[in-house]
C-alpha cells in the first residue's frame, strides 16, 4: 500500500483524489487466468479469420509453457520473442510467462551489431520468431548464443482456409522459405499441439523478472530494464486508475498498432485489454490505408500510438469516409502531440484523449494529463496515482527545485524497474535513495503539471524508440569518405522531431547524402537512419574542439520558427 496525501492539483483532477491507493502486487499471468475463469468465451485475439477466447488462450498459454519447460526452460530463464504484432506472439509472451521464463521482447528491426549485443547481454536460452527473419538470424546462430529456435510463419496466424492458401500463395511465388528443422530449430506448431499444461509457481511478485525491456535509458548502450511482475501488474491497476473503468464501464476493442516489442504497446494492446477481458486485433506493420480499413471493418473503442501514427492516419484522404467515432479513449505516448493535431483527431473521433510521460525503466507511464479534467497542451501531465515526480537541480541531483523552475524530472512508484541487467553501475547512476532519474529537464507550474523542456543528454527520441547519436555517429564514422560526422534529433512540423546527420567530407572526396543513407541502412536499424543528411564543409566547435550539437540544433530551431511565420504570412494574405 502507498500513501498520498491530496496534491496542490486536486482541484483539477478528473474525479476525488483518493488519500489511499490499495495496489496490490501479483503475478502477471493471474490476469489471464482470471480472465480465462470469468470472461472465458470472450473474444481475446481476432487477427483477420483467426479469432481465439480467452479460455482457449489461456489453454493455450499453458500449453505452450509445458513445452518451453519441456525444452529446459527453468525460472528465471530467459525466452526472447522477436515478432511483429501476431496472435502468436500473444500466445507465445503468457506462455513464457506461465513457464516461470523472463521475457526478452526483441525488436525485429535490429541489425547484427544490435542483435549480438542485445542477446549477448541477456543470454536467453530460446529464440521464438518468425521464418521472414531467418535469412538474418541463421548466419548469427553461434553468435546470438542461443540454444533453441522456435520457428513460426505468417499462415499460422490464420484459421482455414487462409492458412493454407497463404502457404500455396508463397509457394507459387517462390517466397516460401525453407526452414532446417531439426533437434535445436523446432516448428511453432509443435509447441502450440503439446497437449500437457503448466503453470510456474511465484510466490515472490516484487522481487521475480517477469520481463527484460532493453533501452537506451538515460544514459550509454542498450541496457535491459528489469520489470518485475509486481511492477507490471501494479501499473496496471495505476492505469485502471487513470482511466476510470469502474467509472466508465464499456466493451472496449483493442487495435495493437504499437509493437508488442515496445513496453508501450506490450503493457497498452497486449496486457492491458487481458485485464479489461477486451478483444485485440494485432497490426503487424502499420500501413496507414490499412489501419483506417482495419477502424472501418472493426470499429475499435480504445487505440494506443504515437503521434506520429496519429498524424499520419489523419493525412490520408479517405479518413473522411470513414466514421471515426467508434474510438472512445486514446493514449498517446512516446513524444509530444502537437496541439493542432490533437484537436483535429479529437475532433474527427470525439474521443478523450490523454498524453503523458512513460519511460521503459518505469513500465512504462509516470504522468498523465486527466482524461476528463483539465488538460494543458504541451504538457506530460500530473504525477499518475501511487507515484511522485520532483524537479531536482541538474547538476548536484539533490536540491528539490520549485515550481516554474526547470531542472532534472525524478520519479518514484512501484512501477520503477529494480535496476539494469548485468549493470550495476548504471543502476547506481539511475536510481538513488528510491528515485528514478529521467535525464529529462522539466518544470512543474503552479496547478502541479510537467512540461519536458530539454534533455540532459543527447538521447533523440524517433517514432517512440530511444535512439543515441553517439551510436549513429560510431556508424558514420565508419564511412571511408567521411572527415567529421554529428547526428541529432531535430524539431520537425509533423512529426515532432527526426534524426538529421551533418557531414563534412575527407579532402578530395565528394559524398551524396543517398549514399550515406544507404550505408546506415546496412548498419543500423531503419528507425536509427537519419532522415536528413546535410553536406558542410565545416562543423560548429568549443575551444576545445568538441562539435556543439547545442549549436545546430538551435539553427534548426531558428529555421523552424521561420517556416511557421512565412506560412502565417501566407495564410494572412
Amino acid at each position: 500500500m502507498s500513501e498520498q496525501a491530496i496534491p496542490q492539483w486536486a482541484q483539477h483532477y478528473d474525479h476525488d483524489a483518493p488519500m489511499e491507493f490499495n495496489f496490490i502486487p501479483c503475478n502477471l499471468q493471474d490476469y489471464l487466468a482470471e480472465a480465462a475463469q470469468t470472461a472465458g468465451k470472450t473474444l481475446a485475439v481476432q487477427f483477420h479469420n483467426f479469432k481465439i477466447t480467452y479460455e482457449k488462450l489461456n489453454e493455450k498459454a499453458e500449453n505452450v509453457a509445458a513445452a518451453f519447460r519441456d525444452l529446459g526452460i527453468e525460472k528465471g530463464d530467459r525466452i526472447a520473442i522477436m515478432l511483429p504484432n501476431l496472435p502468436q506472439t500473444v500466445i507465445a509472451f503468457w506462455g513464457a510467462i506461465k513457464a516461470g521464463a523472463i521475457v526478452v521482447m526483441t525488436n525485429p528491426l535490429y541489425m547484427e551489431k544490435e542483435l549480438t549485443h542485445h542477446f549477448n547481454d541477456s543470454k536467453p536460452k530460446i529464440l521464438v520468431t518468425l521464418d521472414l527473419f531467418w535469412s538474418k538470424i541463421e548466419p548469427l546462430k553461434e553468435a546470438l548464443g542461443v540454444e533453441k529456435f522456435i520457428i513460426t510463419r505468417t499462415s499460422e496466424a490464420l484459421a482455414f482456409p487462409l492458412n493454407i492458401l497463404q502457404t500455396l500463395k508463397a509457394k507459387r511465388s517462390h517466397e516460401f522459405i525453407k526452414i532446417p528443422f531439426g533437434k535445436n530449430i523446432i516448428p511453432w506448431k509443435k509447441l502450440l499441439n503439446n497437449k500437457d499444461r503448466y503453470i510456474a509457481p511465484n510466490s515472490d511478485p516484487k522481487n521475480t523478472i517477469a520481463l527484460l525491456q532493453y533501452t537506451g535509458g538515460t544514459t550509454g548502450f542498450s541496457k535491459g530494464a528489469m520489470l518485475t511482475h509486481a511492477n507490471l501488474t501494479i501499473q496496471i491497476q495505476q492505469l485502471l486508475e487513470v482511466l476510470h473503468t469502474k467509472e466508465h464501464p464499456m466493451d472496449h476493442l483493442f487495435i495493437g498498432v504499437m509493437p508488442f516489442f515496445h513496453v508501450f504497446g506490450l503493457v497498452g494492446c497486449l496486457i492491458l485489454p487481458t485485464v479489461l477481458k477486451s478483444p485485440t486485433i494485432p497490426v503487424p506493420r502499420y500501413v496507414p490505408a490499412d489501419l483506417l480499413e482495419i477502424i472501418r471493418k472493426y470499429r475499435p473503442t480504445f487505440f494506443c500510438g504515437a503521434p506520429a501514427i496519429y498524424i499520419s492516419l489523419m493525412q490520408q484522404k479517405k479518413i473522411k469516409e470513414v466514421d471515426m467515432t467508434c474510438i472512445q479513449f486514446c493514449i498517446s505516448g512516446s513524444s509530444p502531440f502537437p496541439l493542432a493535431s490533437l484537436k483535429r483527431f479529437q475532433e474527427l473521433t470525439k474521443a478523450k484523449i490523454t498524453e503523458g510521460l512513460g519511460l521503459t525503466e518505469a513500465s512504462p507511464v509516470v504522468s498523465a494529463n486527466p482524461l476528463f479534467g483539465l488538460q494543458k497542451a504541451g504538457s506530460i501531465g500530473m504525477a499518475i496515482p501511487g507515484t511522485e515526480l520532483k524537479i531536482v537541480d541538474p547538476e548536484d541531483g539533490v536540491t528539490e527545485y520549485g515550481n516554474n523552475q526547470p531542472g532534472e524530472l525524478l520519479v518514484k512508484g512501484p512501477q520503477v524497474m529494480l535496476g539494469y541487467w548485468n549493470h550495476p553501475e548504471e543502476t547506481a547512476n539511475s536510481i538513488r535513495d528510491g528515485w528514478l532519474y529521467t535525464g529529462d529537464i522539466a518544470y512543474r507550474d503552479d496547478d502541479g503539471y510537467h512540461f519536458i523542456v530539454d534533455r540532459k543528454k543527447d538521447m533523440a527520441i524517433v517514432g517512440g524508440y530511444n535512439v543515441y547519436p553517439s551510436e549513429i555517429d560510431e556508424v558514420l564514422y565508419e564511412y571511408p569518405k567521411i572527415h567529421e560526422a554529428v547526428s541529432l534529433s531535430i524539431p520537425h512540423r509533423s512529426k515532432g522531431e527526426i534524426l538529421k546527420a551533418y557531414i563534412v567530407p575527407k579532402p578530395g572526396e565528394k559524398v551524396s547524402a543517398a549514399e550515406i543513407m544507404a550505408f546506415c541502412r546496412e548498419k543500423l536499424a531503419s528507425y536509427k537512419v537519419p532522415r536528413m543528411i546535410e553536406i558542410r564543409e565545416e562543423l560548429p566547435k568549443s575551444m576545445v574542439g568538441k562539435i556543439l550539437r547545442r549549436a545546430l540544433r538551435d539553427e534548426e530551431e531558428k529555421k523552424l520558427q521561420a517556416e511557421k511565420e512565412n506560412q502565417k504570412e501566407e495564410n494572412s494574405k
